[in-house]
Order: C-alpha cells, then sequence, then structure tokens
C-alpha cells in the first residue's frame, strides 16, 4: 500500500508567473519544517492566515546568519480539518518560479520529500476526506475548459454520483444480507425475503443502474467534447469561418484558393460544449504535392471526426465539387453552412436552403444558429442538470458490468436459481459499484488514475 508517513511539499500553483504562488506542504511534519522555514517564532495557529518571511539561514564563520527569501502568507490547517486529512501548510508567497522553487528547496532541506503527481489529492481519498469519484472529479475541474465540463466536475465533487452509487449499493447490501440469512434454512428456500421480493428489488436495482448509464453519452460528451472538420472547396469561407467561431484569427485568409494546406486545429466552447474544431484545405484535384497532402489529411479527419461542417460559397454558383460533397454518403452527422451571406446571393440551389444555414463570417450573421445546430447534432438534447451523470469512462464500464451482473441475477432466478447461486452475481454486481468509489480498487488502478493528475494537486 502507499506510505503515507512523510511529507511531502510541491508548488500547488500553475507553472509561469503570476501575482502569487502557493507551495503546500502535508504530512506528519509539515508544521514543524514549514516553522523552521519562517522568521515568525510563536507556533502558526490552525486556520489562520498568518503574515510572516521565509528566510534562509546560513552561517558565516560562527556568526548566524537569516537572508530573507520572500514575504509571504502561511496558513496552518491542522488534521483532520484539512485537503489531505494530514498537517497542511499552505504558504502563499509571490508567483516568481525562482521564489517558489526557493521555498521548496528549503523544505526538502528541513526534511520534505518532493510530491508527485496527485499525491496530495491521494493522500486526501486515502485518509477518506473523499472517495475515488471525488478525488476523479478534482483533475476533472482542473482541465475543465468549458463552464458545463466544471459544472459537471463540481457535481462530482459535490458527491451527486457518489450519492446514486450508494443508493443502489445500498439496496444491493440489504438484498444479499437476507439472501445470505436465508442459507441457514436451507429446507425453507427464501426464508426471510420472497422470491416476488428478490425479483422486484432486482428489477428496481436494474432500472437505477439503466437510468445512471444512460447519463454517460450526455457526461462523455461534456467531459471529452466532440470533433468537427470543416470541408468544402477552395475558397468557400472555411477559414474565416473558423476564424469567426474561433473569436480570433488562427487560420490565414486570402482571395487565393488553396490557402490551407495543413490541418490547423483548436478547441473551443460552443454553448458549453466543448468542440475541437479543424480547418482543412479546399477539396479539389490539385498537381501540387503540398496542396495534394493537405486534400489527403483534410481526408483523414473527416474520417475521424463526430461531425462535418460542409461550407458552401453562397455568393457563386455550384460547382461540380459542391455537388460531388453534398451527394457523398456522408460518416457521422453534417451541418451545412451557406457563407459568404454579405455579398450578393449567387445561384446555391434552393434544395440547400432548407438544410443548409446562412452565414457570414465577416458581420457575424448566423453565427449563433450555426453554433446551435453544431450542438444538436454532436449531442443530446436531455440536459437535466438535477441528475448525477457519469463522465467517465472507467466508471460507466463499472456501472455497466453492475447491471449486467444483476441481469444475470434476474435470468438466474427466472430458472429456479437457489440463494447461494443468485449471491455469486449480487456480490458481482456489488464489487463493481465499489470499483467505481474506491471501496476496493487495487494500487494498480490508483497508481494509474492520479497520474494524471498535475505536480501539487
Amino acid at each position: 500500500m502507499f506510505a503515507t508517513d512523510d511529507t511531502i511539499v510541491a508548488i500547488a500553483t500553475p507553472p509561469g508567473r503570476g501575482g502569487l504562488g502557493v507551495v503546500r506542504v502535508s504530512g506528519p511534519r509539515a508544521l514543524e519544517i514549514a516553522q523552521s522555514l519562517i522568521s515568525r517564532q510563536a507556533p502558526l495557529e490552525p486556520r489562520v492566515a498568518t503574515h510572516t518571511y521565509i528566510r534562509e539561514k546560513t552561517t558565516s564563520g560562527v556568526v548566524f546568519l537569516e537572508t530573507p527569501v520572500d514575504e509571504v502568507v502561511a496558513t496552518y490547517f491542522a488534521n483532520p480539518h484539512s485537503y489531505t486529512g494530514e498537517d497542511v501548510i499552505e504558504i502563499s508567497g509571490h508567483g516568481s518560479p525562482v521564489l517558489l522553487e526557493r521555498i521548496v528547496q528549503l523544505a526538502l532541506a528541513a526534511g520534505a520529500r518532493l510530491a508527485e503527481p496527485g499525491e496530495f489529492t491521494l493522500r486526501a481519498y486515502l485518509n477518506g476526506r473523499m472517495d475515488l469519484v471525488q478525488a476523479e472529479a478534482v483533475a476533472d475541474l482542473i482541465d475543465a475548459v468549458t463552464p458545463q465540463q466544471a459544472r459537471a466536475a463540481m457535481d462530482q465533487l459535490d458527491g451527486t454520483v457518489t450519492g446514486a452509487i450508494k443508493k443502489i449499493d445500498a439496496a444491493l447490501f440489504s438484498l444479499i444480507a437476507r439472501c445470505e440469512a436465508s442459507l441457514d434454512f436451507p429446507d425453507e428456500g427464501f426464508h426471510f425475503i420472497q422470491q416476488a421480493e428478490v425479483r422486484s428489488t432486482l428489477s428496481s436495482i436494474a432500472d437505477d443502474l439503466r437510468a445512471l448509464i444512460a447519463t454517460a453519452s450526455r457526461g462523455r460528451l461534456l467531459r471529452e467534447g466532440r470533433t468537427v472538420v470543416i470541408v468544402g472547396r477552395p475558397n468557400t469561407g472555411k477559414s474565416s469561418l473558423f476564424n469567426a467561431l474561433l473569436g480570433r484569427n488562427r487560420a490565414i485568409v486570402t482571395p487565393i484558393p488553396g490557402t490551407t494546406r495543413d490541418v490547423l486545429s483548436e478547441q473551443i466552447d460552443v454553448l458549453g460544449v466543448p468542440v475541437t474544431l479543424i480547418d482543412t484545405a479546399g477539396l479539389r484535384e490539385s498537381h501540387d504535392p503540398i496542396e495534394r497532402e493537405g486534400v489527403a489529411r483534410a481526408g483523414e479527419a473527416r474520417a475521424a471526426a463526430a461531425m462535418t461542417l460542409l461550407v458552401l460559397d453562397g455568393s457563386s454558383e455550384l460547382t461540380a465539387d459542391d455537388d460531388f460533397l453534398l451527394n457523398e454518403p456522408t460518416k457521422g452527422r453534417r451541418v451545412i453552412a451557406i457563407s459568404k451571406a454579405d455579398l450578393p446571393p449567387g445561384m446555391v440551389p434552393q434544395f440547400v436552403a432548407p438544410e443548409g444555414i446562412t452565414v457570414s463570417a465577416t458581420t457575424g450573421f448566423g453565427l449563433d444558429e450555426l453554433r446551435e445546430a453544431i450542438v444538436r447534432e454532436v449531442s443530446s438534447q436531455d440536459d437535466r442538470r438535477d441528475t448525477p451523470m457519469l463522465t467517465n469512462i472507467r466508471h460507466i464500464a463499472l456501472a455497466q458490468s453492475a447491471l449486467d451482473a444483476a441481469a444475470r441475477a434476474l435470468a438466474a432466478l427466472d430458472r429456479g436459481a437457489t440463494e447461494e447461486l443468485l449471491l455469486v452475481d449480487l456480490h458481482d454486481a456489488r464489487h463493481s459499484l465499489e470499483d467505481i468509489t474506491g471501496t476496493r480498487t487495487i494500487d494498480d488502478v490508483l497508481l494509474h488514475i492520479f497520474t494524471r493528475f498535475c505536480v501539487g494537486k
């Protein structure tokens, strides 16, 4: 098992310069080590922010010297009322990487150890400050790039998913206990619970698991996002539309066809949904080897995308290349954008109009409608905010495993299985739920989860 009897230290704020930076120290010697770094003689008080100085102690001959390193605020969180459940000192200083690294070096010299990625949160989990679902939500909250991603992660950190799982687990535990009690009376069959009640309870558990798994599509969309690739023939306004949706000039735009020769990728927030938007080379026959490579890469991007945004030039006549793109079989979903609405209209056929969305990258006309169409195509409309939502593929797989075990138990019951046989599947279902919350998760799984955290968290 993991050792937590040493004291760890790390910079808890992101890399780079800023107005403030935080060094976090956690473990049994945290208070002792922090006290040795600061100029304050009186002990730090729990949950009190103390203005003080970090001083580096040196000697010159027989003279004892203290060199000021930084002016800081030190806050002491006594165990178990801290993030990790241990003694924690958070030292807030100026956000210079040089100063923060020096404070860490002084803490290491005083007996601390440099924290591994995610080790503070791992200790919080090991000390019972949070379960595994909540611990994983910490990483998701840090990685969130849209408000809805942050909302979903915060809901999990607050325990919404844990609560739903514990409710199902409690029903399973009660059912298992009553079935096991019946084993003491083998001649009387289901002594402490009737078969009809077992079937009813199991059906209810299966329904609750299905309802939880049904949130996975929306949950994974919010957590992982979708890829949308912009396609069209050259000079239809793809790059201009890419820049307009992005909100800045990322792609080069010129009147010369074939300007884009490689795929450009950016993640954006489209009405709360994280979308990876890809601008591609115009699709046409070309003898230019660079442009041909760009077209080939565009095809690869389309094959992997969840949705295609087909751009037609609304100021010019439809071409054979447009016809080909309109009529080719599409993999996944598609939205058609008729661009250049600020220019005089061309000869885009009327049959496209009911399906297409007229937009202008120059004036912004139609962009809101286009964003709504993109979200509608890449996601379901089920946005029930009060429903616990599965976003993590590990949780989804384990919830499905629990549902499969419940289904096997129901099938065994229909075949007239005894309590002893039924209990095998019931225990399997419960073990899957316990793996979600971390009640019985093995060390290798924990290492895999926490190594994706940033250092300092």
